[in-house]
């Protein structure tokens, strides 16, 4: 059975463009990422956002749930491939006890018509931490 891959940051935007999303990319340390502006946080995105998702290492995920809880947003996904990901157990509960939905594992694009053999099979994984349809 072929293993889930690692999704590029280009195709994740791509992707979830597909799906009808608008898509920012932030990251404090480059003002542009493969030729798309790049924010240095949240609070930055012109409009804010309704949900965030965070493709970050582990010990940086409290820091942005944290600016999320301050935002208002109420909506995030961590995200979590094979290996740790993004999932932090203290962001998450910090998350939650603010008021945030939180999904703690897994891939956004496990599900809808742009979802790869790969990302079903993760979806499989991950039952119990994602929703049945986003």
């Amino acid at each position: 059975m072929p293993q889930p891959r690692s999704w590029p940051a280009s195709e994740w935007r791509s992707r979830l463009r597909e799906r009808g999303y608008q898509v920012f990319a932030v990251n404090p340390n480059t003002d542009q990422v493969e030729g798309d502006r790049c924010y240095q946080d949240l609070k930055s995105i012109p409009g804010g956002v309704e949900a965030v998702v965070i493709g970050t290492r582990p010990e940086i995920a409290e820091d942005t749930m944290r600016e999320c809880a301050e935002l208002g947003i109420k909506q995030v996904w961590m995200h979590r491939g094979p290996g740790a990901g993004s999932v932090s157990p203290g962001a998450t509960s910090y998350g939650r006890a603010h008021g945030i939905t939180v999904i703690d594992g897994g891939c956004p694009l496990m599900f809808g018509p742009t979802a790869d053999f790969g990302h079903k099979i993760m979806r499989l994984v991950y039952a119990g931490h994602v929703p049945k349809q986003v």
